[in-house]
């Protein structure tokens, strides 16, 4: 599993990556801390020195996701190739495939709405994390084509805002990734025909 790379101390990462396993094969609610315990191949008193209980496991691994999805997103953002390639690296990278793992097991629904109560504050931080790359690319876009978005009474927050608003909308209608995929490809030719001379 590579979800959780960001992770510093190889203890910890391996408490997370155990307890990912445990919340993807039996959901959160009935995933134990022995459970993690065990996957993780620590003892008990050991995962509790680290962590105090599921939910203070379950934001150390959204704030890693979240920091992975920003950084490729990010870097993403900034590679070679046309902005429509760009930006579906971002989603890609930052994105659907980062999920994939978490949103195609049993209990991926479970898990993925959970962050609305346990992981609120991390969500919102995110996602202007990621508005912000992606209304940074944008705006380099249409400076580059020399597109006055103003003019059009436009900018590249709102424009980010919208792909982000398409990409949350997609996620809950379509659950295969090539179906996710093919949405977003259109959501991104929306924002490139609003940059475009």
């Amino acid at each position: 599993m590579t979800l959780l790379e960001s992770e510093a101390d190889p203890k910890r990462a391996r408490i997370l990556e155990g307890a990912m396993k445990m919340f993807c094969a039996y959901g959160f609610s009935r995933t134990t801390m022995d459970d993690i315990a065990r996957s993780s191949e620590i003892s008990r008193p050991a995962l509790y020195l680290l962590f105090k209980n599921k939910t203070d496991i379950y934001r150390a691994i959204g704030a890693s996701l979240v920091g992975s999805s920003v950084e490729l997103a990010g870097r993403a953002l900034l590679d070679e190739g046309t902005f429509a390639e760009r930006m579906m690296l971002a989603i890609e990278s930052g994105l659907i495939s980062l999920f994939a793992e978490i949103a195609g097991s049993p209990h991926g629904a479970e898990i993925l709405d959970m962050k609305n109560t346990l992981a609120a504050d991390l969500t919102a931080d995110w996602r202007a994390a990621l508005s912000d790359r992606i209304a940074a690319a944008i705006a380099a876009e249409a400076d580059r084509t020399g597109v006055d978005l103003a003019a059009r009474g436009l900018t590249a927050g709102a424009l980010a805002e919208m792909l982000l608003d398409g990409l949350e909308g997609m996620k809950s209608r379509l659950s295969e990734p090539g179906a996710q995929r093919e949405a977003a490809r259109s959501l991104v030719r929306v924002v490139e025909l609003a940059i475009r001379p």
